[in-house]
């Protein structure tokens, strides 16, 4: 049964440099990236070397542990360069991309007349898996596992997220092709969850096939493991698959078309961008087209992804797997006054959860903020404020504890199950002692994956 949640606890962080509703286009990168690290836990076997050629759709790497899990090429061209970190671990493959691209046929697929069997043998084989993940853990799912649901979220309350509604009009075929795919791979229901404040596209409203619920409120409302929390509960024992709505359309593509397209919409954002919009592109594109002559000054963060849950990258970096945004805010690393922009300041300018600075009277008020921490790292106190923007009905502040000190029976028993690293961004940017809390939480479902799973 359908259902409809609104939610109190959250945080909303009002930036400047929201995507314009316009899609543009930019010229296809020469150069393109799979990072292995973006796939956490799996240890890359290559297929290919420095010099080979591939198509689009051609298998780059497979999971060692895992074999039957592929990585394919989302484009064309020659393998530039396999680089690697200490201990010879891969950090990315670069790929020389050719002007037009080559795709390998994978065979077009209509899953509404194939077996189970046969839908999960084509995604894996079609490079596919690697969209789905599992919670608990927050991995890529084990192809072994029967889930007992399928999440998608129709939308990103993250700041200056894309809005899929947008990006993702017109798609409404593929969307539905890739639910149907879904539907084949669960025994239990697949959920789409739209944002209950705003009105859905009919890519999400005509889908059929779903248990369509509605969640309102402030961040991190869009998150998956929030939506699971309030609608179907993880217990110990149960896994739950998640898809993000624009995999979902890329996975139908591919059984539409039989190529490995990979192509999406992804919004440029943030106070650096001179004109922030919406840009097609294909998954692991270098961003140096993208950036180009689009940027305000000299000092400033890349970051693939939102300013929450993004990776650092270079002006000539990548665009991330599962990235959606590019977002190009300030580099805090400048100094400041103590009586003007500094902590005696009035500040009316700067971001504050409580009513430390006189910003507070204008809560809507969209801000331009750079990456510093605004204070040192210090001992790990007890203040209320991550319970206040944590919708869980958990104790996060009890649960970074046991992580901390490595309680395995103490995390089961307080929810490390049902949470990824991502619900506690809200926590990490309200934290008094400048604590890096997804990373715990990262190590705390590791070790819980190797020990208990």
């Amino acid at each position: 049964m359908s259902k409809t949640i609104k939610l109190r606890k959250g945080l909303n962080i009002n930036l400047l440099g929201e995507a314009s509703k316009v899609k543009n286009a930019v010229d296809q990168s020469d150069m393109f990236s799979i990072k292995p690290p973006d796939f956490h836990g799996v240890t890359p076997k290559m297929v290919v070397k420095a010099g080979d050629k591939v198509k689009a759709g051609d298998v780059i790497f497979f999971n060692k542990y895992q074999e039957e899990i592929k990585f394919l090429s989302p484009v064309s061209g020659e393998i530039q360069e396999i680089v690697r970190g200490e201990k010879r671990r891969i950090l990315e493959i670069l790929i020389s991309a050719d002007s037009t691209i080559e795709y390998t046929d994978l065979g077009t697929k209509n899953p509404e007349s194939m077996s189970a069997d046969e839908v999960k043998s084509h995604v894996l084989a079609s490079g596919l898996w690697p969209f789905i993940k599992m919670r608990p853990c927050d991995v890529i799912a084990k192809p072994t596992d029967v889930p007992k649901a399928i999440f998608i979220s129709a939308f990103d309350s993250s700041p200056l997220a894309p809005d899929y509604d947008f990006a993702l009009h017109g798609e409404d075929k593929n969307f539905q092709n890739g639910i149907n795919i879904l539907k084949q791979l669960t025994t239990g229901k697949v959920h789409l969850t739209t944002n209950g404040s705003g009105n859905p596209d009919a890519v999400f409203t005509s889908a059929t096939g779903v248990e369509k619920n509605t969640i309102s409120g402030k961040h991190p409302v869009g998150n998956v493991g929030t939506q699971i929390h309030h609608i179907d509960p993880i217990n110990k024992g149960e896994v739950v698959w998640t898809v993000n709505a624009q995999d979902v359309v890329m996975m139908g593509r591919v059984f539409t078309t039989g190529k490995f397209d990979l192509s999406k919409v992804i919004a440029l954002t943030g106070s650096e961008i001179i004109n922030p919009k919406y840009i097609k592109t294909i998954v692991g594109t270098s961003v140096k087209n993208i950036l180009a002559d689009a940027i305000n000054g000299d000092n400033y963060r890349v970051i693939s992804g939102n300013v929450l849950t993004g990776d650092k990258i270079s002006d000539n970096g990548y665009l991330g797997y599962y990235d959606s945004q590019i977002t190009v805010i300030p580099e805090g690393n400048e100094p400041m006054f103590s009586f003007t922009k500094g902590w005696l300041g009035l500040g009316f300018n700067k971001f504050s959860v409580n009513r430390t600075y006189f910003s507070w009277l204008t809560p809507n008020k969209k801000r331009k903020l750079d990456t510093n921490l605004n204070g040192e790292i210090r001992s790990f106190v007890m203040t209320g404020e991550m319970e206040k923007v944590f919708p869980f009905d958990i104790y996060p502040m009890h649960l970074i504890k046991s992580v901390m000190y490595n309680d395995l029976d103490e995390m089961e028993s307080l929810g490390i199950y049902e949470v990824a690293p991502e619900d506690f961004a809200l926590c990490e940017f309200v934290c008094t002692s400048k604590v890096d809390i997804q990373d715990v939480i990262r190590k705390g479902l590791d070790e819980v994956y190797s020990e208990c799973l």
